[in-house]
């Protein structure tokens, strides 16, 4: 993600903020207007935990351009606790130990630089729960 969105974005994705809708308890992320469960308008802001599990994972060996530096490399979908989905890089792992139903949390990490005006664009990436530090 780059500037100018990023500026208005950050806070709520550094943060994994999400809305819960007060009529029918659906979690959205990232924060929507109108709940895609029922429709409804009203809701209750929430972080969501940094804790889930992988759900579907790729390993990726023919890099698009910008990543070639990288390959391989992991993508999957991560599960977080309260049932939301993540597509995110998977870093910090031996590709031939990934499994699904491992344990993993979310991390707001640096995915690349823009050009040669060096913007660093963030996202996130998940590591593997046992090796987290915090």
């Amino acid at each position: 993600m780059f500037p100018p969105k990023i500026w208005r974005e950050f806070p709520q994705r550094y943060r994994l903020e999400a809305s819960q809708c007060q009529k029918c308890n659906k979690i959205a992320f990232p924060p929507r207007l109108v709940c895609p469960g029922c429709g409804g308008r009203k809701f209750n802001a929430m972080k969501l935990a940094r804790q889930g599990r992988l759900v579907h994972f790729t390993i990726i060996h023919t890099p698009p351009a910008g990543f070639e530096d990288q390959s391989p490399y992991a993508v999957g979908i991560v599960e977080l606790d309260q049932g939301v989905q993540i597509t995110c890089q998977i870093v910090d792992v031996d590709l031939t130990q990934l499994a699904a139903g491992q344990r993993l949390i979310i991390e707001f990490r640096a995915i690349q630089k823009d050009g040669e005006s060096g913007t660093i664009a963030y996202g996130y990436k998940a590591v593997p729960a046992m090796e987290h530090n915090s």
